[in-house]
């Protein structure tokens, strides 16, 4: 029995329109059901209203043992090295153009079951996701090794040649992008893929596989498997015979993926996970520019993101001018319907996060925090945050040091530059971090001293597909985007040529 179907009529603003979307298990180029019959459904909801979009027909651990043979299959016989690189990257061309033609309905799905904003799914995420397997169709037929000089009757050179059966686990916070994030660079690096969207927003996933199909991506290369971390996510990190995994998400769960691939075969792994980014302000800031982008450093994206600019430093001198223009502009921000044109912030994800950051706010004032704006929902119905503004925190506070995932930020003053240096550092991530000056020797001495795996100079949130992003410490292992990227994905193979007849000791016979 083929996989069900979700079809649903969109009228808004951006798009009207009525769209068709199969749900369930992509493998080996067809629709299907899980073959476990304990398999069940998972009620996918919509956050706007907190009910329920569609239940997803759940896959489970063989489900994904057919996806990884489909993947194999496809890497040895029709992927890979079987298919040159400049083809491999002229079907990534055709899967961007054709996401830039349905640019609407991807920002339309995401807007559903995520609660972005259209304007920003459409303008952000379907935008940079098409970009980044535009970028990656580039690197395709670029990927070669080197000859290594040694001698005239020795050639060495070097194969860089794809890692091969690669398990993808995306997040819930950006499903389209990070789709592409992990996907891009696996293709054009010749490698085949078993892909675990978030059970929570599993529908651009879904439809980009109608995409794939359409580019002229072969059956088995990329394959869909919805369902649970615990089950579909542990499989894939746990298989021994998958060649790598990547994995986005919080460090609690990467923590397991990584212990998992250990423990099973060694196989290599991408993590790019939690962070608690501390934006500085200094007082030769312009302060304006550094207010909007302070903002705009934790409320994009509803502060479901893992960059957030969610620790805000500002220097004594500025600090008080800076926090009134601050909530100024935080009680500016349109919280609504993520189909508003008007609106900047719509829902969180789901009840569970709604509720986890709600806990943040009442810990942050039972703490002795102050909430100078926000702290309540928003609305009646829905996962709904009223943006949130946090002063009089301190070091050791939950609010100040653990990730909160949502649109709360703390503001704290300080007084010199390693004081502010040493409160950044003081954290187990190291994702990102911004700095504020118009000193531009201050400011290069300051991102020199920051711990963090990405540091935005007078600017925040710019994501870019040719620099790469990941972190320090406890926010990930490896880099995603740009050349960096292809590196994930591929071995590197010395190759020793004897050109002469053997030169060795002689051995005693």
């Amino acid at each position: 029995m083929s996989a069900p179907v979700f079809k649903h009529t969109f009228d808004h603003a951006g798009y009207k329109g009525t769209v068709e979307v199969p749900v369930g298990l992509y493998i080996d180029g067809k629709w299907v059901n899980s073959v476990d019959k304990n398999a069940k459904t998972i009620p996918v909801v919509n956050p706007s209203t907190g009910e329920k979009l569609l239940d997803l027909p759940e896959g489970l651990e063989a489900d994904v043992e057919l996806a990884i043979t489909a993947a194999r299959k496809a890497f040895n016989e029709v992927w890979g090295l079987n298919t040159p690189g400049f083809k491999r990257g002229e079907v990534l061309i055709k899967v961007a153009e054709l996401m830039e033609r349905d640019a609407d309905i991807l920002a339309s799905l995401e807007a559903l079951d995520n609660g972005k904003t259209f304007g920003a799914a459409k303008g952000f995420d379907a935008a940079e996701a098409a970009a980044c397997f535009r970028y990656y169709a580039g690197w395709a037929d670029k990927v070669h090794g080197k000859v290594i000089e040694q001698s005239n009757d020795k050639l060495t050179f070097t194969r860089h040649e794809p890692v091969g059966v690669c398990g993808q686990i995306i997040p819930w916070n950006f499903p389209l992008l990070m789709f592409a994030w992990k996907l891009a660079p696996a293709l054009a690096s010749g490698c085949t893929i078993v892909i675990k969207p978030s059970e929570l927003t599993p529908l651009t996933a879904c439809y980009m596989t109608k995409i794939l199909k359409e580019a002229g991506i072969p059956d088995g290369v990329v394959n869909v498997v919805n369902g649970y971390g615990p089950t579909v996510g542990n499989a894939l990190s746990g298989s021994n015979t998958i060649d790598k995994v990547a994995f986005t998400g919080s460090t609690a769960v990467g923590r397991k993926v990584m212990e998992s691939a250990a423990k099973s075969n060694l196989k290599k792994v991408t993590l790019e996970l939690g962070g608690k980014g501390a934006n500085i302000i200094f007082d030769d800031c312009n302060l304006d520019d550094a207010v909007r982008y302070a903002a705009q450093g934790i409320f994009f994206n509803h502060g479901q993101t893992c960059c957030a600019g969610s620790r805000i430093y500002v220097q004594r001198g500025i600090y008080d001018e800076f926090v009134k223009k601050f909530v100024q502009v935080t009680k500016k921000v349109q919280v609504g319907d993520p189909f508003a044109p008007d609106t900047f912030q719509g829902p969180q994800v789901s009840q569970t996060q709604y509720d986890r950051i709600m806990n943040y706010v009442e810990c942050g004032k039972q703490e002795g925090a102050n909430v100078i704006t926000g702290g309540v929902r928003h609305g009646k119905t829905g996962f709904f945050i009223e943006p949130t503004v946090f002063t009089n925190v301190k070091p050791g506070m939950k609010i100040v040091e653990e990730e909160i995932f949502g649109p709360v930020v703390v503001v704290a003053v300080f007084d010199t530059e390693d004081e502010v240096i040493a409160a950044a550092n003081d954290s187990i991530y190291g994702l990102a971090s911004g700095v504020f000056s118009q000193n531009i020797t201050k400011a290069h001495r300051v991102a020199a001293r920051l711990h963090a795996g990405t540091v935005w100079v007078n600017c925040y949130n710019e994501l870019h597909s040719q620099v790469p992003f990941g972190g320090f410490k406890s926010s990930g292992i490896g880099r995603e985007l740009g050349e960096y990227a292809m590196e994930n994905y591929t071995e590197i193979k010395a190759v020793h040529v004897r050109l002469t007849g053997y030169v060795g000791p002689v051995p005693p016979l």
